[in-house]
């Protein structure tokens, strides 16, 4: 190699080893697009290998005519705070219309599919069940497979593994949009699996094309993928806070900050009232659970959010082994530890922790003297289930 090539070959930035399937579609199978009208629910993660926009690929792909947008939770650029309606409208680079699905209506309706011929998913997921993405993906898929419209997902990564699953599954009686089908809830799937476990089984009434990635394992965290990190939404700022969220999002059923408004968003724990604070730490720590210890801290979360004020006593969370930590087992802990110590300045949302586990035996376990450990064992049995249960519909 001549001096010149060998320089330009060491400057040259590594490739990612995770290809999106956006690319995959692009490269390999561009027949499924081309010449189609096509739609493309996506967001700000919805990116290829080199940073660039899906939007933008598709709407200058040769032959391809990119004619609708469909935005979720969040809006097409990710900034909205969870629970936002997100309006229509246009986008301002391509000039294509942008249709809302966290508005009026949560699913593509006739009138919006009515120009179509292909409608594409893809955004970047995080793994849990409460995290509404998915549920877009799948309302979508079945107002396409209504409306006569092929359905297309170009899956991307788990950004917590795909091999790890946790959790309970979901009541038919809680079931909500942040829970709209039976699986537990880390549910240890990639989108596109997702919705081929979901089809396959008869639990969505769709037909799905999944474009798999190229160089993904079930076993990548996020960094061995070698992809940017884009914050999928806003309280969801790195793929730590990705990991703990299944667990720490129970919090958001109840009166005790998951960390909203700091810049630990589900790594802190705590509440103006919660003296005990160093007592749970130490206590929690005592526990031995994988991956993960306990310190007490004070921190001033912003107006706005639950528990804001100044010098809030707090649990922070430190992971010091991915592999091992378990946040659906450190959530369920953690709340019973705080209940027991504050049990009159507990509140819980009338349903919102029921929809966040996805049944009444968290809450009851927490307030009713049982044990979390013997719940957990119920929790690790119906992993091992559905992990067995959606082996065959696995890509990777």
């Amino acid at each position: 190699m001549a001096i010149s090539e060998r320089a330009q070959a060491q400057a040259a930035p590594a490739l990612p080893a995770v290809t999106p399937g956006i690319t995959v579609l692009l490269r390999d199978s561009i027949h499924l697009v081309r010449g189609k009208r096509v739609g493309l629910i996506t967001n700000h993660t919805g990116r290829d290998e080199r940073g660039r926009s899906s939007i933008d690929l598709l709407f200058n792909a040769p032959g391809v005519r990119l004619v609708a947008l469909f935005a979720p939770e969040h809006g097409i650029r990710g900034s909205a705070e969870g629970g936002a309606r997100i309006s229509s409208g246009v986008d301002s680079a391509t000039g294509v219309r942008i249709h809302s699905l966290y508005g009026e209506t949560k699913v593509p309706t006739p009138g919006m599919l009515a120009d179509l011929d292909v409608l594409v998913y893809d955004i970047q997921d995080v793994g849990a069940r409460m995290y509404t993405y998915v549920w877009t993906m799948t309302l979508a898929a079945e107002a396409a497979k209504k409306a006569g419209r092929t359905f297309i997902v170009t899956d991307r990564p788990n950004p917590i593994r795909s091999d790890i699953i946790e959790g309970g599954l979901i009541e038919a009686r809680y079931r909500s949009f942040t829970g709209l089908h039976n699986v537990p809830v880390r549910y240890g799937l990639t989108p596109g699996e997702l919705a081929r476990y979901l089809a396959g089984t008869g639990q969505i009434d769709a037909a799905v094309t999944v474009i798999p990635m190229k160089g993904y394992t079930p076993s990548m965290w996020w960094a061995n993928t070698g992809l940017g990190w884009i914050k999928p939404s806003p309280n969801i700022v790195d793929a730590d806070a990705a990991l703990l969220y299944p667990g720490i999002s129970f919090f958001e059923g109840t009166n005790i900050s998951e960390g909203r408004g700091t810049t630990e968003q589900f790594r802190l724990v705590g509440a103006r009232w919660m003296t005990t604070a160093p007592a749970i730490a130490r206590a929690m720590n005592s526990r031995k659970l994988g991956g993960v210890r306990f310190e007490s801290v004070t921190r001033t979360i912003a107006r706005g959010q639950k528990q804001a004020g100044a010098a809030v006593p707090m649990v922070r969370i430190i992971i010091t082994n991915r592999d091992a930590v378990r946040s659906t087992e450190i959530g369920a802990h953690l709340l019973k530890e705080i209940y027991s110590r504050h049990p009159t300045a507990v509140r819980f949302q009338p349903r919102g922790l029921e929809e966040l586990s996805g049944a009444r035996a968290l809450r009851a376990t927490v307030t009713g003297g049982g044990a979390i450990d013997s719940l957990l064992v119920q929790w690790r049995n119906t992993a091992a289930g559905f992990e067995r249960d959606s082996r065959s519909w696995r890509l990777y």
